[in-house]
C-alpha cells in the first residue's frame, strides 16, 4: 500500500509564497517521478511541475520562473516552492508519483489534494 500525504496549502495574498510538501510512504521499491497537478473549479486537472528520478524537471508555462520543484530522495518527499502567487494559481493541488511498490508492479498514485487560495 502506497500513500501520498500533502501539506502546506492555505490562503495567501497575491505576490506571496507557499511551500507544498508531499511525502510518499508504505511499500516502495522505487520512485520514478514525482510531481504536482492542480485543478481549479470548472477546469481540467493540469500538470504544474514534475521531477523524474534523474533530476530533470518540467513546468507548466504559466508557472515557469515562479515555482520550483525539488525532491528529497532520502525522505521520499517532493516539494513545490511557489513564489509570486497570482489569483489564477488558486486551485486544489494534487501530488502525483509514479512508483513501483515491488519489483513487478508500477503505477501512478495520487494524494488527497491541498487547497491553495490566492486572494486579497
Amino acid at each position: 500500500q502506497v500513500q501520498l500525504v500533502e501539506s502546506g496549502g492555505g490562503l495567501v495574498q497575491p505576490g506571496g509564497s507557499l511551500r507544498l510538501s508531499c511525502a510518499a510512504s508504505g511499500s516502495i521499491f522505487s520512485i520514478y517521478a514525482m510531481g504536482w497537478y492542480r485543478q481549479a473549479p470548472g477546469k481540467q486537472r493540469e500538470l504544474v511541475a514534475r521531477i523524474i528520478s534523474g533530476g530533470s524537471t518540467n513546468y507548466a508555462d504559466s508557472v515557469k520562473g515562479r515555482f520550483t520543484i525539488s525532491r528529497d530522495h532520502a525522505k521520499n518527499t517532493v516539494y513545490l516552492q511557489m513564489n509570486s502567487l497570482k489569483p489564477e494559481d488558486t486551485a486544489v493541488y494534487y501530488c502525483n508519483s509514479n512508483i513501483s511498490p515491488s519489483r513487478w508492479d508500477r503505477g501512478d498514485y495520487w494524494g488527497q489534494g491541498t487547497q491553495v487560495t490566492v486572494s486579497s
